[in-house]
């Protein structure tokens, strides 16, 4: 039987020699990790343990799904976002460090991490339950509610809340259509925001992933443009919104936000250093 340490040296090179460059390190790393039921520093500490042969059978199954181009968040069945360790599925989109940055934008607005009266915030399009969980993780003292048209998101979304022992409040809705006429004192969302003929959904990860969570028209603003003009009567006065989108779209979205009457209009910058998140204040 192989060792721990030949098995990464192995599958490393098969990875780069299939094209997936970006880390193959990790990746190998990632599969052992869940094939063992190990984190990573047993494979530094333990490097010529040998696998057993139903070990082996085990992560060459998942190499295999790798090599063919498979998330290793979808094969491992998780995905680690804002040091909460979350569930996801091919009914939600996998979780990404860019999308820190709308849950930084919000923890920096004034009224909303300082508050000490109710504060209340809507999560549109949970899916995993991502950023509604990281948010409540950081603001224990906001009512926080996370919604989704999918069953089987919110489904996956309250197995995370739970194993995070975090309160978050789950509904199915499309958009706005199930808040009746409450207000909130912020919503947040990362709707769809990709051209439905952008040639980057048949590459990569975003192909094993719900294309209703990530396509919105020939522009892929519909459905920003919907929640920037129905967000409206959902905030009480002084309220955000705050959007995450692609990042190519800022200028639209600021001038959507204007056109609708935001003020305050900020616009944060993701890690690559590319325009991210849009932020504008119900007067």
């Amino acid at each position: 039987m192989a060792s721990i340490q030949a098995t990464l040296q192995a599958s490393q090179e098969q990875l780069i020699q299939a094209g997936l460059v970006d880390s193959p390190k990790i990746d190998a790393e990632l599969l052992l990790c869940h094939t063992l039921d190990v984190n990573r520093s047993y494979l530094f500490t333990w490097p010529e343990k040998e696998l057993t042969a139903e070990q082996t059978h085990a992560f060459q199954n998942d190499l295999q799904l790798r090599l063919a181009g498979h998330p290793i968040a979808h094969i491992i069945g998780q995905r680690e976002f804002w040091g909460l360790n979350l569930r996801v599925s091919n009914n939600t989109l996998i979780p990404r460090p860019d999308t820190e940055t709308l849950i930084e934008a919000v923890l920096n607005l004034d009224g909303i991490k300082n508050k000490q009266a109710e504060c209340t915030i809507l999560d549109l399009g949970t899916g995993s339950g991502a950023i509604a969980l990281a948010l409540k993780s950081e603001l224990p003292h906001c009512d926080i509610t996370a919604i989704d048209q999918s069953q089987a998101a919110l489904e996956i979304a309250r197995e995370n809340a739970i194993s995070n022992q975090l309160d978050v409040q789950f509904m199915q809705s499309d958009w706005f259509s199930a808040i009746g006429q409450k207000q909130y004192h912020c919503i947040v969302s990362n709707p769809p925001y990709i051209e439905e003929d952008d040639p980057h959904l048949n590459q990569g990860d975003v192909r094993f992933e719900p294309l209703s969570a990530l396509t919105s028209g020939e522009d892929g603003l519909d459905d920003i443009r919907l929640i920037i003009n129905q967000a409206w009567s959902h905030l009480v006065s002084q309220g955000w919104l705050v959007i995450e989108h692609g990042y190519n779209q800022a200028e639209s979205i600021a001038e959507l936000f204007k056109e609708t009457g935001f003020q305050n209009r900020t616009l944060c910058k993701d890690l690559g250093g590319n325009p991210r998140v849009s932020l504008g204040q119900k007067p």
